[in-house]
């Protein structure tokens, strides 16, 4: 099974799933806040607790019936499981969802992009078999670039860096960051499909705690909107279910550089569901550069030297 999700192309078609359906989030949660009435930072992270725990429902399931068995952790791995819901759910998407609401989309976009930049670097420190090299940094910086690229537009940067804006969106990027990194570094300690069931089921959980306890409130449930939010807990499931196996198998820089495509997905798959236009040199662009960066990243050292 490693030496699958080990292949180039395997692990470029499912990282790429992965980014696919993060993206389509980007327009399901816009949807979600007009189908849902959703108004103001409690009522969104009680919305974004609805979906995880779900989400975490869906994957320990699956992890049960895949197993065919009762899914439990050893005790020993239990802090270790419950430390990366807070990291990679509860931390992340508190920060995401006040962060978001007082910055603009564009900043928040390239902002949130950063976390391919702390995933490489974390892994630097706290992994010694994943050191900084010159190609992961390049790789980087055109993935970046491209980020930076789709997101340009008059007027939507704004302006200033306010603690409970861009602070938040960059605390939520190096929280999504360093979980990768923990998540590679306790794989070892359960099934991915284990960890993942529990890590959201718990995460989402205390999500629900917060919102509530912050006044939040999600109502207008009928069947468009139920399954708007069942289609966003399962591609939840599923991306995390597959980054966890590629994390697992992978170094931490070859999977996580795909997090650049992300944002073109959400633009490109907003376009599909909310009518915005995106044919244009600048998203094109964006997409090149998105690409090269993967590329770079993913090609052997050697090839790289000998090319220069």
């Amino acid at each position: 099974m490693g030496k699958y999700y080990q292949n180039t192309i395997v692990r470029t078609v499912l990282a790429l799933v992965c980014c696919a359906l993060w993206g389509s989030a980007f327009p399901c949660i816009k949807i979600g806040y007009e189908w849902f009435h959703i108004e103001g930072a409690g009522s969104q992270i009680l919305f974004a607790g609805y979906r995880f725990f779900l989400a975490g429902v869906f994957a320990y399931v699956i992890a049960c019936v895949t197993e065919r068995r009762v899914v439990t952790m050893k005790k020993s791995s239990v802090p270790y499981v419950l430390g990366q819901g807070i990291l990679q759910t509860t931390v992340q998407y508190v920060c995401f969802y006040i962060g978001l609401a007082h910055t603009t989309g564009a900043k928040g976009s390239v902002i949130n992009a950063s976390n391919a930049f702390f995933s490489i670097i974390m892994a630097h420190f706290f992994m010694k078999s994943e050191k900084m090299t010159w190609q992961k940094g390049i790789g980087c910086l055109v993935g970046f670039a491209g980020v930076v690229v789709i997101n340009m537009a008059p007027g939507a940067w704004g302006d200033g860096f306010s603690f409970n804006g861009e602070f938040l969106v960059l605390l939520c990027s190096f929280a999504y960051g360093t979980s990768s990194v923990t998540l590679k570094m306790i794989s070892d300690r359960e099934t991915p499909t284990t960890i993942t069931a529990f890590q959201l089921l718990f995460g989402g959980g205390v999500l629900i705690l917060i919102g509530f306890l912050a006044g939040g409130n999600v109502y207008g449930f009928h069947m468009k909107s139920t399954l708007l939010l069942v289609y966003m807990a399962l591609l939840s499931t599923v991306s995390f279910s597959l980054w966890a196996e590629l994390l697992k198998y992978n170094p931490v820089g070859k999977v996580s550089i795909f997090g650049f495509s992300i944002p073109v997905f959400g633009v490109a798959l907003s376009a599909v569901f909310l009518q915005e236009h995106i044919v244009s040199v600048q998203n094109l662009a964006a997409l090149v550069l998105v690409s090269i960066g993967i590329i770079i990243v993913n090609s052997p050292g050697k090839a790289l030297q000998n090319a220069s």
